[in-house]
């Protein structure tokens, strides 16, 4: 069991970043989801509506690199702002086509439902599978789930879902602590990045897995990971 993937997004909703290796601190990954997109009724911008967040047509053609002073983000048509530019949350809301700022976490954390999202291989073989394609994790691109940490894995299941009340070990540093599986959405079959649109991984997902994709995860011991390092349980 190794890490694939590490990825970070540094607004939320937009595309992100696909790191070699990541700082990790009690809040989760460095500068993940620490900005977001705010609407001026206060909501931010998501794939969904909920109390505090405003689904936002348009989020995945942003694409946000995390930066010292503010993240970076990036227009369809390559124009790059600070999210702390005032040019720059006026271009945002022209693409979005709605008046909007970009906003730093403030009291209560962006994330949706915890610090670090993982997924794994095996999962996404085994939902390959019951939607009907070749069982390999090719066939559905993990960045659709917007996890943290995509975890190498042989074999097809949900292997995660026993993993809440363990710990895990992630490089020679870090210590996380499954907490519960992540409730999914529409977001899931949504266009992005070079993901085509589709209308069956949410179905499945309700009909075989009650909604949930992966795990959320707590950080009991912070420090440095990267791609390749071996997970173990603590």
């Amino acid at each position: 069991m190794k890490i694939a993937e590490i990825r970070r997004y540094p607004v939320k909703s937009m595309l992100g970043e696909v790191l070699p290796a990541a700082e990790v601190d009690e809040r989760g990954i460095v500068g993940d989801r620490l900005w977001a997109v705010r609407d001026p009724d206060g909501k931010f911008g998501s794939g969904k509506n909920t109390r505090r967040f405003r689904r936002m047509p348009g989020l995945f053609d942003l694409r946000a690199y995390a930066a010292e002073r503010a993240p970076i983000v990036e227009l369809p048509d390559g124009r790059r702002f600070a999210a702390d530019d005032p040019e720059g949350h006026r271009a945002v809301g022209e693409v979005l086509a709605r008046t909007v700022t970009l906003t730093p976490e403030q009291n209560v954390p962006h994330h949706d439902e915890g610090p670090v999202s993982l997924i794994t291989t095996a999962a996404l073989r085994r939902l390959a599978e019951l939607t009907g394609g070749e069982p390999d994790s090719t066939d559905i691109d993990p960045l659709r789930f917007r996890a943290n940490l995509l975890i190498d894995l042989p074999g097809s299941g949900f292997p995660e879902e026993n993993w809440p009340g363990n710990l895990l070990q992630v490089g020679p540093e870090v210590v996380l602590r499954p907490v519960r599986q992540l409730t999914r959405c529409a977001m899931i079959d949504m266009a992005q990045d070079q993901a085509d649109q589709r209308n069956d991984l949410l179905k499945a997902l309700a009909e075989h897995h009650d909604l949930t994709f992966g795990v959320f995860a707590t950080v009991e011991q912070q420090g440095r990971i990267t791609v390749g390092d071996l997970c173990s349980w603590a």
